[in-house]
């Protein structure tokens, strides 16, 4: 089973619900591609981002430059296979959880309440389940727990995981990317958050350029 677990405290909103502990993360570095390249267009949404790191979501990171979100495969609501790239044209915040994972379990609510505020044809919360054993577990988890505005989306077959591990250098659960609307990673978050809080929500709206 991957994640091992050491206490922290992420926000007054998860404390209560982390008491049981954190999955460990590595300190390297996310890839980059030595220039922005295609994403060049990202850097002002990833300047604004990390502008807007503060408070319940201070720890997502910018990396060095903006570049292409990695290319993923998963299943989609319907059980056909996605593309991360199929969802492209909107701001993705994709955020990776297992049921084995306390924490991931513990900010699902938080995203949920994102989704049904913020989501729409600007913005949209990806939650990949990376679950490879016990599938039925993960959706009647969803339902027992009232999160019902998020899209199950899921990677039974592992792959997700360890592609998104070796883009972000993030050894644990849960891992956030935020990607914008033309498919370029403009930050990423190793931990959990409050993210329906008010700093989640000024995240959103600063990654997507309201009142700029």
């Amino acid at each position: 089973m991957p994640g091992r677990f050491t206490g922290l405290a992420i926000g007054a909103g998860l404390v209560t619900a982390l008491a049981g502990g954190l999955a460990l993360y590595g300190t390297g570095s996310p890839g980059g591609n030595g220039g922005a390249g295609p994403c060049a267009g990202s850097a002002g949404a990833m300047a604004r981002v990390a502008a807007a790191s503060r408070g319940e979501v201070a720890a997502m990171q910018a990396p060095l430059t903006p570049r292409p979100a990695p290319e993923i495969a998963f299943k989609g609501p319907d059980g056909a296979e996605t593309r991360l790239s199929d969802l492209k044209g909107r701001l993705l915040l994709v955020n990776l959880w297992a049921t084995w994972c306390a924490p991931c379990k513990a900010e699902m609510p938080a995203l949920d309440r994102l989704q049904a505020a913020r989501g729409g044809k600007d913005f949209s919360v990806v939650a990949i389940n990376v679950d490879t054993r016990n599938l039925d577990k993960p959706p009647d988890w969803l339902k027992q727990n009232g999160i019902g505005r998020l899209a199950y989306y899921a990677d039974p077959g592992g792959r997700v995981l360890p592609a998104i591990q070796r883009d972000t250098g993030s050894t644990g659960l849960p891992t956030t990317l935020l990607i914008d609307a033309q498919g370029c990673t403009i930050g990423v978050m190793k931990g959990p958050a409050e993210w329906s809080g008010a700093d989640g929500l000024r995240l959103i709206e600063a990654a997507l350029g309201a009142g700029s």
